[in-house]
């Protein structure tokens, strides 16, 4: 069974974050140039929640906010839901589907040790089942 930390290992632990007191125009901009959909919001190195694009339509666009004046903080979803690097893909993936989320911090003895998405998870699964449909056909034509 694959496991966060596989993903984790393909893919890299980079994890962008930001301060809550920065504009959610500045995260933006860094989620734009990152080419990210969320980015982590830590305060002197431990994760306080994250800020999603989701965040950003409900909360400032909808409600008639400016993205220049307005913080993280007031947007940010506090307490994420995280997984472990030893949390399977399965786990992962009802989670995800369950809470209606597209990102999971990946957190390891109170430390963020990576950050994986839906993209992530999805890829994943189909290489996993890929592989095993190339091993049951191997089997049945006897190789």
């Amino acid at each position: 069974m694959t496991k966060v930390k596989d993903i984790l290992k393909s893919k890299g632990n980079e994890v962008y974050s930001v301060a809550p007191d920065i504009s959610a125009y500045d995260a933006l901009q860094i989620m734009s140039d990152k080419n990210v959909g969320a980015l982590l919001v830590t305060e002197k190195g431990k994760l306080t929640g994250i800020f999603s694009e989701r965040d950003y339509a409900r909360k400032v666009v909808l409600k008639g906010r400016s993205s220049k004046d307005t913080t993280i903080a007031e947007l940010m979803t506090i307490n994420p839901f995280v997984v472990s690097p030893d949390h399977t893909i399965e786990m992962c993936m009802g989670i995800m589907s369950n809470k209606s989320i597209r990102h999971l911090p990946v957190v390891e003895h109170d430390d963020l040790v990576g950050v994986i998405s839906i993209s992530d998870v999805v890829r994943t699964i189909i290489e996993d089942q890929k592989y095993t449909i190339d091993q049951l056909e191997n089997f049945i034509k006897g190789i």
